[in-house]
């Protein structure tokens, strides 16, 4: 209680700190970086994150990419070439004029190594850069490679993906949180009793976001993916802080004539609330970080420090501006659209065996496409973009002109003698899929000694202690054949060096798998273990936790189980991020209704009497809380054209809603059936139930 009394009573030294804040918060949004390549969240303890390091250390390229060209003569291509290796962070590119004069007949090189980089009027050279694959570096050149060329190439590669991704991001974010702001504004002027006091919840909550996303500097960069949604998620997630505040508020101006004692009493009895509801919900972002793909502690750090935020604005910055204008507000109430909810909590109560049927009927079939969903996941990261953007017209190229679907990196030990070399090289060919190996004897041919090939491009390939081949694959990056085909490489490479390195985009993608498909299980169980212990402390009971966590997980089986059955294909960051926010999230609903009916129980009430009670007064928090985080998420998923997002989005606004009809129809179903487990389980409510109903008989 004194801390309400402090609030009131500071009230106007609190926004002016709350405003001042936005200043640095603003600055330390701009300052902080956005990494938009999904790789480098991979340990680092993997050789395909050591041999880029390598690359990066021994011979001073990072960035790799295919440029093709069309329709132009030789002698344009060569000066293109040098237009190319002019622009800043260009290490090299590597063509035709890299080894030979162009007075050199091209037909001179090796007929299959000319085949493979001619094709009809197009040909391709290789580009490396001084910096690394998502660099800022990296991708001001991309863009400036577009602009010296005219955009005359197609430029390929993780690097130019990245440098689109960026481009589009740039764009569609603001849009996002508009979207958000915009739906999550009319749902709550809608659901609630006041046309004006949604306007107060999103001041609040977006000085809040500010202030996430401003100490975010801190963190020295965070994931594209990460700034995309944390905006969107914190509005959607604390936005249930603010409803609890306006409600205890509503309720003691009723019985507190004084407004600054009502705000006063409001905020000592949310805090308890909210303190409690928020453990949950940052305890299922918490649960990500114990992913070994560092995008999951990324994502999970900044949402979780969201939360936190969001409930100290609730108890400070938000009972600040009510009062300030508490006048406003109470000329703007108007009816609240969810109609009286006694008869409709009493007919499902009555009812409950009907869905206890239900739960037992879905459960499997939605189990069943929930372990399904995970299956079917998609790593490709430009399956998540729009097919129109220039990287991908450039990998469509790539794979339609040359045939070249991926590109592999191998780093053998220089000390390997050449023809052992000669020999792996032959035995890569072989395996299925690959088209070539181009390394320093790929080069030297019948026609062309060593010695005359340039020491331009011997720095390109060889260094003091590595020599680095490249590998075009007719497979497409995350495909079950580069896949196979990845591991028949790394047998053959270690059977002639052991300390030897395949390296790339889809060597490192197929690691990614690997990590993601054992994270997936790992924070699964996390979240459930310490939401079900956070559960078993509040409310002091064994078997509630239980049937809590089932109900929700229940409306998790439901929502990413219904991919697998519509043929929907998901990012494979999905199920792993969604298995847990909608758990955290949203066992709220269920936290909620189970304390008013332990509450309901305790003052004596029958089983019946006191399910149909907390349901009754429970139903318009959980459908306006719903629908909040429902209008939040399903318009940005509506509009973004980055598939990542967009998926993220209509699962969390899918969840929302049937984690709300679950919680509605199950859980009293669960109560009525499990009441005297539940009364024996729970610390003194057995004692307590029995007393009161002793002394009300």
């Amino acid at each position: 209680m004194k801390f309400g009394k402090t609030v009131v009573k500071c009230r106007v030294p609190i926004l002016v700190i709350a405003i001042l804040l936005m200043i640095p918060s603003v600055i330390g949004m701009a300052a902080t970086r956005i990494n938009y390549d999904m790789l480098t969240y991979l340990p680092e303890d993997m050789d395909t994150v050591k041999g880029q390091d390598i690359l990066m250390e021994d011979f001073g390229k990072g960035a790799f990419s295919f440029i093709i060209v069309e329709g132009m003569e030789e002698k344009a291509v060569s000066e293109m070439k040098e237009t190319i290796e002019g622009v800043e962070h260009v290490d090299t590119a590597l063509w035709y004029d890299s080894v030979m004069d162009l007075s050199v007949p091209m037909e001179l090189l090796p007929d299959k190594l000319y085949r493979e980089f001619n094709s009809g009027d197009a040909t391709m050279m290789a580009v490396f850069f001084d910096s690394s694959t998502s660099a800022d570096e990296t991708m001001e050149a991309i863009q400036e490679i577009k602009e010296v060329t005219k955009r005359q190439c197609f430029v390929s590669g993780m690097s130019a993906l990245v440098t689109d991704l960026k481009e589009l991001c740039e764009k569609e974010e603001p849009v996002y949180v508009g979207i958000a702001v915009l739906l999550a504004s009319v749902a709550m002027m809608l659901f609630m009793d006041n046309f004006l006091i949604p306007v107060v919840f999103l001041l609040s909550i977006g000085m809040s976001i500010l202030l996430n996303m401003g100490t975010n500097y801190f963190l020295g960069e965070i994931s594209y993916l990460t700034k995309a949604l944390a905006a969107v998620l914190q509005l959607a997630v604390t936005m249930d802080y603010s409803i609890f505040l306006w409600h205890s508020y509503e309720e003691q101006r009723e019985t507190l004539p004084d407004k600054k004692e009502a705000m006063a009493e409001a905020i000592h009895r949310t805090l308890t609330s909210v303190v409690g509801s928020s453990i949950t919900t940052v305890a299922g972002f918490i649960a990500l970080c114990f992913m070994s793909f560092t995008l999951g502690k990324d994502l999970g750090i900044v949402m979780a420090k969201g939360v936190v935020l969001g409930v100290v604005g609730c108890v400070t910055t938000l009972p600040s501006l009510i009062l300030v204008l508490d006048k406003l507000l109470f000329k703007t109430r108007h009816r609240s659209l969810i109609p009286t909810t006694e008869k409709l909590a009493s007919r499902i109560t009555k009812y409950f065996p009907v869905f206890l049927v239900l739960f037992a009927v879905i459960l499997i079939p939605a189990y069943i496409g929930y372990r399904e969903t995970g299956k079917e996941v998609y790593y490709e990261l430009s399956d998540s973009l729009p097919r129109d953007l220039d990287n991908i017209v450039a990998n469509t190229k790539l794979q339609e002109t040359f045939d070249v679907g991926s590109t592999h990196m191998v780093l053998t030990d220089a000390s390997v003698p050449m023809e052992e070399k000669r020999e792996m090289i032959k035995e890569m060919e072989q395996v299925d899929g690959i088209k070539y190996v181009l390394g320093l004897e790929s080069l030297v041919g019948p026609l062309i000694p060593e010695e005359l090939i340039p020491k331009s491009v011997k720095e390109i390939l060889q260094s003091d202690n590595w020599e680095l081949m490249l590998i075009n694959s007719k497979y497409k990056t995350a495909s079950d054949e580069v896949g196979a085909q990845i591991d028949r490489l790394n047998a053959i490479l270690k059977q002639y060096d052991s300390k030897g390195m395949l390296i790339g985009e889809a060597p490192c993608t197929k690691d990614m798998i690997e990590v993601t498909d054992r994270d997936f299980k790992v924070v699964n169980i996390v979240s459930i273990v310490a939401i079900f212990l956070i559960i078993l402390i509040v409310e002091r009971s064994l078997i509630l936790p239980v049937i809590l966590v089932a109900v929700i997980e229940f409306a998790i089986f439901i929502n990413l189980g219904l991919p697998h059955y519509t043929g929907t294909s998901l990012p494979f960051i999905a199920p792993i991020c969604i298995s847990t926010i909608q758990l955290g999230a949203t066992v709220d609903y269920a936290i909620l209704m189970t304390t008013r009916y332990k509450s309901e129980r305790y003052e004596g009430k029958g089983k019946y009497q006191a399910v149909v009670t907390s349901l009754s007064a429970s139903i318009p928090s959980v459908v306006v809380s719903a629908m909040g985080l429902f209008a939040a998420t399903f318009g940005v998923a509506l509009y973004s054209d980055i598939d990542m997002i967009s998926s993220l989005c209509m699962l969390m606004a899918r969840g929302a809603i049937v984690s709300m009809f679950s919680v509605i129809l199950v859980l009293p179903a669960m109560f009525m059936l499990f009441d005297r487990l539940i009364c024996a389980t729970s610390l003194g409510m057995k004692r307590n139930v029995k007393k009161k109903t002793e002394v009300l008989s």
